[in-house]
């Protein structure tokens, strides 16, 4: 990748933090260009990173291999509209990163068929630490595949679909999914201090529980299923927090909840692409 040339089109917290993953891995400054409108942010960019930051998108464009499309969803077909005569001339592979926009309103936007990955990741990546879900249209080829998935693995890991719908249930899962955690984590600590612990213990105690029930989910060969039946003892207290819990069908609320921000990305989507 050392001789690829990629431009930023957006510079948010997402754009910073695939730029700052890609040079944590070795990608040269000098091969990176980043632009946005505001100018607090390019200055924030250009100190951080070292990359060049500017306003004009054309500019960026002109020398690009890689777009990465990084702006607000809303904002994107003003965006792509503005760029179509740059992208058609220069032909990059675009990536996505806007939540909802999918692969044929970016192509009808542009005017023509761009080699496109969407991608849809999650907050984690800011840590570098994120899960994305990739689709490629028909026009992306397999070097450009094994480009696109290098740029996203710089802040986490990745998957393939070869369904663009199949984005949705991504978006559903890992897209929203910290937010599950949270919530939960956020009942696990009040629960904590309302049983007798100080805000401090409590909260202590859920995050490294939560990091370390990750951690033995990644680093083992089994199942969250086989996971949890290894902590939970006949008769003991885990078995009875379980029970609980199956009584007042979380599973069916978990599964209920995936389903409607599934559709809920379905829905955003038709609105997102529609011209307005």
């Amino acid at each position: 990748m050392e001789n690829i040339k990629l431009c930023f089109i957006g510079c948010g917290n997402l754009g910073c933090s695939l730029i700052g993953g890609l040079l944590a891995n070795g990608f040269p400054e000098k091969n990176v260009c980043a632009v946005d409108l505001s100018e607090s942010q390019r200055q924030l960019v250009s100190e951080r990173f070292g990359v060049e930051a500017i306003a004009d998108a054309g500019q960026g464009l002109k020398d690009a291999d890689v777009v990465i499309l990084a702006v607000k969803p809303q904002s994107m077909q003003q965006t792509v509209t503005a760029l179509a005569t740059m992208l058609a001339k220069r032909q990059p592979l675009v990536i996505s990163v806007a939540a909802g926009i999918e692969t044929a309103a970016i192509s009808r936007w542009s005017g023509f068929e761009p080699a496109i990955v969407r991608a849809m990741p999650n907050t984690p990546s800011l840590l570098r630490s994120g899960a994305a879900g990739l689709f490629a249209n028909s026009r992306v080829e397999e070097h450009q595949r094994t480009l696109a998935e290098s740029i996203l693995r710089a802040v986490g890991m990745t998957i393939w679909v070869e369904n663009e719908a199949l984005l949705d249930c991504v978006t559903a899962l890992s897209g929203s999914g910290p937010a599950y955690f949270f919530y939960f984590m956020e009942i696990m600590e009040k629960t904590g201090i309302e049983l007798g612990l100080t805000e401090e213990q409590s909260r202590n105690l859920v995050l490294q529980t939560a990091l370390g029930a990750a951690k033995m989910a990644l680093e083992s060969d089994l199942d969250p299923q086989e996971l949890r039946k290894q902590v939970t003892s006949p008769g003991g207290t885990t078995e009875k927090a379980l029970a609980v819990m199956q009584e007042h069908r979380l599973e069916e609320i978990i599964r209920l909840a995936i389903e409607a921000a599934a559709e809920r990305s379905r829905e955003l989507a038709r609105t997102l692409g529609e011209p307005h």
